[in-house]
């Protein structure tokens, strides 16, 4: 599993247990945009919007908490 921070010429950076790498475009589904959770399905990265969601939830109740204090 791994987080997509971007995308830089023909490459997808993928964050991948703390480590970012530059991985080809042409094993990340054409659907996978920067902030999607991915995994390896043995061909090519794809994302998982159930994955996805739970962290973007995550990350804007912790994005609130800030705010609050």
């Amino acid at each position: 599993m791994g987080y997509v921070e971007g995308f830089e010429d023909d490459y997808c950076k993928i964050e991948i247990d703390g480590n970012v790498e530059a991985i080809p475009k042409s094993k990340v589904d054409s659907r996978v945009k920067r902030g999607d959770v991915v995994e390896w399905n043995g061909t090519e990265w794809i994302p998982n919007a159930i994955l996805t969601k739970d962290r973007s939830s995550e990350i804007k109740k912790m994005m609130d908490d800030v705010w609050e204090d």
